[in-house]
């Protein structure tokens, strides 16, 4: 058999509902590109199994159910053969062209390239707080070119220099500490405006409460896990102020973007409730540490 050009990592947290939408998405990637599509899983069960029946060309690594996302990920690039590692999420629901579009990015000279992305789940207007309360600054158009940060799930990047950075990759962070580790090193992260992916998650309302917080108090957490009191007291404190200027930068963001008006007005109320929970799990974080909470972030 053939190398893959291109391996698509995919963690698989949230049920088989999210899961089969994003394979049969990606799976089509196999008429234009050698794809080599691995799923990284720590439900096991229905979900395994169903994987290995309607997806046999999926490659399944199987984790304790305690794994966190960025070390199914770590996992994940240690396994993968293709020249090229994408990671998406297991609701993310990528268009056929996708894989060419990547690869065609890095033979024009990144080596980290990502893109925008947009709300695939549209029936309900929490649906749509849910990912504007999120994903405000990765919805279309973002400019071309060099970039600060990249969206995790919508990045490819080639495989031997992921190899370089598996001391930091095994850390077990999110993304940005991979990015932070490889801007330091003058690698440029390169945004392409034309690499979208579409976000199709269908969140309960104190489901996603509950992961703000958690994902939040993970974040903070990491940030002063090496700080003395003071200063995780300090943060702590800043972080009361959150809510109020998150909910004005995602506002600014929305406007710029041009998302409907009644679209943001009708959204603001829950996204405004979404944010609160955000700012409490960073002062939790910075003040008791992060527990448990990036295990259960899905």
């Amino acid at each position: 058999m053939e190398s893959p050009e291109l391996t698509v990592v995919v963690p698989s947290v949230n049920g088989l509902g999210d899961l089969v939408g994003c394979l049969e998405a990606a799976d089509r990637l196999r008429q234009s590109v050698r794809v080599e599509i691995l799923v990284v899983d720590r439900l096991g069960g229905a979900v395994a199994e169903t994987v290995k029946r309607r997806f046999p060309h999926v490659t399944l690594l199987s984790v304790p159910a305690a794994t966190t996302i960025p070390q199914m990920r770590d996992l994940a690039f240690r396994q993968a053969r293709g020249d090229a590692v994408a990671v998406i999420e297991d609701h993310v629901i990528v268009p056929p062209d996708w894989g060419t579009r990547l690869l065609g990015a890095l033979r024009e000279g990144g080596d980290v390239v990502g893109g925008p992305i947009e709300n695939a789940a549209r029936d309900r207007l929490l649906d749509w707080a849910t990912f504007l309360c999120e994903y405000s600054a990765c919805l279309p158009p973002l400019p071309a070119g060099p970039a600060e940060w990249l969206p995790g799930n919508n990045v490819v990047y080639r495989r031997a220099l992921l190899e370089k950075y598996r001391a930091v990759t095994a850390e077990g962070g999110w993304e940005n500490r991979l990015h932070d580790a490889m801007k330091a090193d003058g690698i440029p992260l390169l945004c392409r405006p034309d690499i979208v992916v579409g976000h199709k998650k269908h969140f309960g309302f104190a489901e996603y409460l509950s992961q703000r917080y958690l994902y939040a108090r993970s974040y903070a957490g990491a940030r002063v896990a090496r700080q003395g009191g003071a200063k995780r007291a300090g943060y702590g404190l800043a972080a009361f102020l959150l809510p109020p200027l998150l909910l004005y930068r995602t506002l600014q963001r929305l406007i710029a973007k041009r998302v409907a008006p009644g679209l943001v007005l009708r959204t603001l109320p829950l996204i405004g409730v979404f944010l609160l929970a955000w700012g409490w799990g960073e002062v939790v974080g910075y003040w008791f540490g992060a527990g448990g909470s990036l295990a259960k972030v899905r």
